[in-house]
């Protein structure tokens, strides 16, 4: 049973619940967007996207899409998704799926590294993939804060021909 001041918490937050959700669904969806056209990127997985194979039951069953973003690198290493997870400013490495903050993980090292790679693998669990839990700040800011990693840390590492007119 939530004592008094817990309640009170929990029936102020709800209040703006449905803003904040708001905030997520809309920042979420233009880090997919940006993500999806990024030559550092391999998949993105991301129901607001109408390349997703789930778009259209998303959409149907919901009214937003939420404020999880994943996605692979080409570079399908360990060592380059721990480079991107570990080079971000505004994200923050953590396994939650966070709350206002915005947070990145790093599936293969966090969430599932106690799964035998092999056994990972064959559940779609790639060594590259990223999760982003997109929280409140400015979307503006998350993506090039992603920008600029991903040009620092994976494309100009892996020297992709690419102009940078993305950052």
């Amino acid at each position: 049973v939530l004592g008094p001041f817990d309640s009170w918490l929990l029936i102020r937050g709800l209040e703006t619940l449905h803003l904040r959700m708001w905030q997520h669904c809309v920042s979420a969806g233009r880090i997919a967007e940006f993500l999806q056209d990024h030559p550092a990127v391999d998949q993105v997985f991301y129901p607001g996207l109408p390349r997703h194979p789930h778009h259209a039951i998303a959409r149907k069953q919901s009214r937003g899409f939420g404020g999880v973003v994943s996605f692979t690198l080409k570079e399908g290493s360990l060592e380059a998704a721990k480079r991107l997870v570990t080079g971000t400013r505004l994200f923050k490495l953590a396994e939650s799926l966070g709350g206002i903050k915005s947070l990145i993980s790093h599936s293969a090292e966090m969430t599932h590294k106690t799964i035998p790679a092999a056994r990972r693998r064959a559940g779609g669990v790639n060594d590259s993939l990223v999760r982003l839990s997109v929280g409140l700040e400015d979307p503006e800011d998350l993506i090039q804060d992603l920008c600029n990693t991903l040009d620092r840390i994976i494309v100009k590492e892996n020297d992709y021909s690419r102009k940078l007119e993305t950052c």
